[in-house]
């Protein structure tokens, strides 16, 4: 008879890989945030702060961002096609515009219903959609048939992992610092990251020789690269590549046959400079030395859940194949098939973000004006944010040049050091754990992301309304210095 006695899993026996991978954006201080958010909505007044500021995730709805009221609208008839029965009283009454009924008349045929399957690789017309947005943004022609639509970019990017990782010999290299995701998974499939370090002192921009270093390393080593991840504008960093960097990158995969994976979700969050898309540029080259480049492979990115849409929870994103073996291309295929397909309200959602009212459209004017006001309150924001840091003793920071997020140097004394030792906790972890109990702003600590060793950093947000948190952050900086010197 079998004993009942016991779990059959216990931590010992689950898999190894996914205890092993790290995810500090919702790690131990996010854990902590909620607990103290808990506890607030449950009356607590002992805590020395009345609010939780979440600055650890972009998760711009979280933090006060509004709704764009076209997309919304759109969505609320897609849920509900009912009220298209009541196409007046929408216009009339609810503040609906012809366009908004219209739209959501065209995605209805497209997809039936939002709440049916569609194409594993998302609607048709969807996709086509974004195929004309990529043709406006780029210059250059894009293929439907390229394109595949994600449970946000997230999900895209485990895909393309699964069907480039075939051992733990697999090598990816992944800039340092970077978003989590692509440690996370590489260790999940037991394949091998490559680390290669960004430099600080050119505003995070890539650094070929460290590239080109950690791959003659790798290889070296027996590991089998075979792609390049490159995250533009940056997370955490908030950089935006100039196109000589751009360049630099795609000739080096075209040299050493890398995939170049570019996750360039936040594209429309650029204060500084443009946003160049590797696929324009890579598409220029191309025409530039005909022949030369015809074998790169890129896979592009995008997301609903950053920019101005910032629809995190609707979970709509797509990817762009360029220069993949058809077969290749099958596989790709299979892979998603076998997660059915995206959440269809966010491939709704997609469709709404590259193809948003026009001028001369009734909604364009209100949708012109939300946008614009999102993207300026960021930039404001971004700016008193860094404008605080410089005020504060030991802290360096660029200049926001783009995405969701500051990724400030910290200096801290040694006493500091002793202390986060004496918890068995790095410094900058220690530091932002101290600032959490004290404040209720949650960051994420630099070595979630990977730092230079012998640094300390931490990654905050800049999406949270009002200015009174920020002030809070300069208070316990100066009083944690002054404490641990």
């Amino acid at each position: 008879m079998a004993s009942n006695a016991g779990s059959r899993l216990n931590i010992d026996n689950v898999n190894s890989h996914v205890r092993a991978a790290k995810y500090a954006v919702r790690g131990e201080l996010a854990v902590k945030s909620e607990e103290y958010r808990a506890a607030l909505q449950k009356g607590m007044t002992d805590l020395p702060f009345k609010e939780v500021i979440s600055a650890n995730i972009g998760n711009p709805q979280q933090l006060d961002q509004k709704p764009i009221t076209f997309i919304r609208q759109v969505l609320s008839i897609l849920e509900n096609p009912a009220l298209l029965e009541k196409g007046d009283v929408l216009v009339n009454h609810l503040g609906y515009k012809p366009d908004v009924l219209e739209r959501a008349k065209k995605l209805l045929a497209a997809v039936g219903s939002v709440g049916a399957y569609s194409a594993s690789n998302g609607a048709p017309a969807i996709r086509q959609s974004v195929a004309e947005f990529l043709e406006r943004r780029d210059g250059f022609p894009a293929n439907q048939a390229d394109i595949y639509m994600s449970a946000g970019a997230s999900s895209g990017v485990n895909t393309l992992l699964h069907v480039i990782c075939a051992n733990e010999k697999s090598g990816v290299l992944v800039p340092i610092p970077q978003y989590p995701l692509y440690t996370a998974s590489l260790s999940v499939l037991n394949a091998t990251c490559v680390p290669y370090y960004l430099d600080e002192q050119k505003n995070w921009g890539t650094d070929l020789a460290a590239i080109r270093e950690a791959y003659e390393k790798a290889k070296a080593d027996g590991v089998d690269v075979r792609a390049i991840v490159i995250i533009n504008p940056g997370n955490p960093t908030g950089a935006s590549l100039p196109e000589e960097d751009i360049r630099a990158v795609i000739d080096f995969a075209r040299q050493e046959r890398l995939v170049i994976l570019a996750d360039e979700v936040y594209q429309t969050n650029v204060f500084i400079g443009e946003f160049i898309s590797f696929k324009r540029m890579l598409r220029q080259m191309q025409k530039e030395q005909p022949g030369t480049y015809d074998a790169v492979e890129l896979a592009s990115l995008h997301s609903v859940s950053k920019g101005m849409v910032g629809e995190c929870g609707h979970r709509g994103g797509y990817f762009e194949l360029v220069g993949f073996d058809p077969l290749v291309q099958a596989e790709i295929y299979k892979f998603v098939s076998i997660m059915l397909c995206a959440p269809v309200i966010g491939q709704c959602l997609v469709e709404l973000m590259v193809n948003p009212p026009r001028p001369g459209e009734p909604s364009y004017e209100l949708y012109e004006q939300e946008y614009s006001a999102i993207f300026n309150g960021l930039r404001e924001r971004a700016n008193a944010l860094h404008k605080a840091f410089e005020q504060m003793e030991g802290v360096e920071c660029g200049v926001p040049q783009g995405s969701m997020y500051l990724f400030p140097t910290i200096k801290l004394p040694p006493g500091a050091a002793q202390a986060a030792a004496a918890e068995g906790r790095t410094p900058d972890e220690f530091y932002c754990m101290r600032l959490l109990e004290a404040t209720g702003v949650c960051v994420v600590p630099g070595s979630g992301f990977g730092q230079k060793e012998g640094t300390l950093h931490f990654r905050t947000t800049f999406l949270a309304p009002g200015t009174e948190w920020v002030g809070s952050i300069v208070k316990f900086h100066k009083e944690f210095m002054d404490k641990y010197r």
